[in-house]
């Protein structure tokens, strides 16, 4: 990553990693002394026909050329023709002048062989620098004269001394900053922007599955207890467990219903259950509660907006139609996912579905993301289990809405990315999101970034939905676009980026979708909206947050 400094060089690494002490101090001078145009790296690696080769310092001067520095720190002299310093309370025989040179060489070859590289002739020089050492103005050796080699008191020089090298090598044209800015991409490797963010986030992706399997422990605990309730804020890794509670039952040998309300959630079971090794793991039913119905032959209602017949005709049925199951037919054990969402006129169907009164019943559910207005749960005691630490975000996610969550969670994630928020009226956050999603696509590709709206849907989202719901459910797994969604249709989900429009002015259950869709994200959020409104629905913990 090249970074370019107001008043400094080009530094190929914001951050280098310095062998030790002496090359920082050579590196801060350099530093101190290039101007805008110049580049500058420390422990320069690269791989040029089968030979690894690591460069101390690489000096880039516009106007002048590329010198390659090689540095010894310590006490460094001369004896018998050989270059000696002390390592480790030893004499050791060392090279500065040849790895300079060969450092030197094998740059230029390593560049030449670069497409990116049209000029092929770059003016070069080497030199040693020795920090800690004084070196006489008489000095000289064969193979390094005084002006290559750079002492204790060379360095407030250092710059204006190797420029003087540089102009010694007449063979070719002077380098200009064009040329250097291209061997400072060249150098930055042949990746798109996106890989560095790409590597840290499946970085942090491994790290939160290691902390999710963890968790496995408390299905452990549980194994000889049968009615359980999960209780998790967001990126708890409640999902996961659910899964992997169904998996278990199933691989006993047991009949298991793997259930939850939500139409993405139940794409997400299907396609993780595919990936289980064998049938015999897999629940005998996995989907929403109202497929269950349909499964069993009940008539689903002809209108999305039927309320009554979702909420209450459909539930009667299905719960007469539990009642007259044959027993192959009847579950060992219910696992329902999200469960704030289900009513409670919806569980006598799954209570009467099971085998006995004694079958297990295994509820996973966070009370923050209840945003719908449904209440209720089994008419059974259930052992209460609480996961407090946030797994999945980054910490910088994690603190927009810990506030917002049932309990304050530990945030155990990996840092990323700062949270992004862009101010607007309610009116504006769609097209602001718009264009928040044509700059992530610089560093991400389509199917990392979602668009989640909190009010009304964006138009993408409407269009791929005229087509069918399972049609829109899949355009969630296509590798080549965007996802745009709703808050309400996305938990139990997440993606790598989500910008969030907040484009709803209303307050009912406002808190509740706001805590949703800010936790859709784990490693990158950008949040779109008035800071009234969400100063107000989010509480002033969650407004400093996001203006950090």
């Amino acid at each position: 990553m090249t970074i370019d400094l107001a008043f400094g060089p080009k530094l190929l690494d914001d951050t280098p990693a310095f062998a030790n002490g002496a090359e920082r101090v050579v590196w801060q001078a350099l530093r101190d002394q290039l101007g805008p145009d110049d580049v500058l790296g420390a422990g320069v690696r690269f791989t040029h026909q089968g030979h690894d080769r690591e460069v101390d310092l690489l000096v880039g001067i516009a106007g002048a050329g590329v010198t390659t520095v090689e540095v010894k720190g310590g006490s460094v002299w001369l004896e018998g023709g050989d270059w000696c310093m002390r390592r480790g309370g030893e004499v050791v025989t060392v090279d500065p002048v040849g790895q300079a040179r060969n450092g030197k060489y094998a740059l230029r070859d390593y560049v030449n062989a670069d497409p990116r590289w049209q000029r092929r002739r770059m003016r070069m020089a080497h030199a040693v620098a020795l920090p800690h050492t004084d070196v006489p103005a008489d000095f000289a050796t064969p193979d390094c004269p005084r002006d290559s080699v750079f002492g204790r008191g060379d360095l407030d020089g250092l710059v204006d001394g190797l420029r003087c090298l540089l102009d010694q090598q007449t063979g070719h044209p002077p380098t200009s900053a064009a040329d250097l800015a291209v061997l400072a991409d060249v150098l930055g490797g042949r990746f798109l922007p996106q890989a560095t963010l790409l590597a840290e986030a499946y970085e942090r992706e491994d790290d939160a599955q290691h902390l999710t399997e963890q968790q496995a422990m408390i299905l452990d605990a549980i194994r000889h207890l049968n009615r359980v309730e999960v209780r998790g804020g967001a990126g708890s890794g409640k999902t996961w467990l659910a899964i992997e509670q169904a998996r278990r039952l199933a691989a006993q040998g047991q009949r298991v219903a793997l259930v939850c309300y939500s139409r993405g959630l139940a794409s997400y079971f299907h396609r993780r259950v595919a990936t289980f090794r064998s049938h015999r793991h897999r629940p005998a039913y996995v989907g929403l509660f109202h497929g269950l119905g349909e499964h069993w032959g009940a008539r689903l209602p002809e209108s999305t907006d039927d309320r009554e017949g979702w909420e209450v005709r459909l539930p009667a049925e299905m719960t007469r139609l539990a009642e007259d199951l044959p027993e192959n037919h009847r579950f060992d054990a219910v696992v329902v996912d999200e469960a704030q969402d289900f009513s409670d006129t919806w569980w006598p169907a799954l209570l009467s579905a099971l085998r006995t009164e004694e079958s297990g019943i295994y509820v996973f559910s966070d009370e923050s993301q209840r945003v719908f207005a449904r209440f209720g749960g089994p008419q059974v005691s259930l052992l209460p289990l609480m996961l407090d630490a946030n797994l999945r975000n980054t910490k910088q996610i994690g603190q927009t809405f810990t506030d917002l969550a049932p309990f304050r969670m530990r945030l155990r994630g990996g840092d990323g990315p700062d949270v992004r928020f862009l101010p607007c009226s309610a009116d504006e956050a769609l097209d602001l999101a718009d264009e928040a999603v044509d700059d992530l696509l610089d560093d991400w590709r389509p199917e990392d970034v979602a668009l989640l709206t909190t009010g009304s849907r964006h138009p993408e989202q409407k269009a791929r939905q005229e087509r069918g719901q399972d049609h829109y459910w899949e355009s969630f797994w296509d590798e080549d676009q965007v996802f745009y969604g709703h808050v309400l249709g996305f938990k139990g989900l997440e993606r790598r980026v989500v910008v969030l429009a907040v484009n709803d002015t209303h307050l009912e259950r406002a808190r509740e979708r706001l805590y949703v869709g800010l936790s859709r994200a784990r490693d990158q959020l950008v949040v779109c909206g008035d800071p009234d409104y969400i100063r107000e629905v989010g509480g002033e913990s969650l407004w400093r947050t996001l203006q950090a």
